[in-house]
């Protein structure tokens, strides 16, 4: 594979992480949840294989404290649930894209403003 070939999967890799890591903070805001996720910490989670395991282990390393209050598989879930409302596919842990992300044209327009969501069942996570 030529050079400018190679350079271009890994600027569309470098979108699709960038996207991503977009729908997740837009997820942690959406619930109230005092986090950000960066390149870095998305990347030293992409060894584990699932994504509820991968969020419920950054909750248990990071905001432990929230296990007072929930369960990490109620946690990984919502989190998932809204994060996957902001994207069309997913980014496998061995960093193949699988399906580009409906917010990579907003990954670098992240809010940090907490929202709280207007749908039914979603909840606004307290003490976040």
């Amino acid at each position: 594979m030529g050079r400018l070939h190679l350079d271009g999967l890994e600027t569309l890799r470098d979108h699709a992480v960038q996207a991503r890591l977009c729908a997740y903070n837009m997820a942690f805001s959406e619930l109230g949840l005092r986090f950000r996720w960066d390149a870095q910490t998305f990347a030293s989670l992409a060894t584990i294989d699932d994504e509820r395991a991968r969020i419920a282990a950054y909750i248990k390393a990071h905001h432990s404290h929230l296990l007072n209050a929930y369960s990490a598989e109620f946690l990984s879930q919502a989190i998932l649930d809204r994060k996957n409302a902001h994207t069309l596919g997913g980014f496998a842990a061995n960093g193949k894209i699988a399906n580009v992300s409906r917010a990579s044209d907003s990954s670098q327009g992240y809010s940090r403003r907490a929202r709280v969501p207007d749908e039914p069942g979603v909840p606004a996570l307290a003490g976040a």
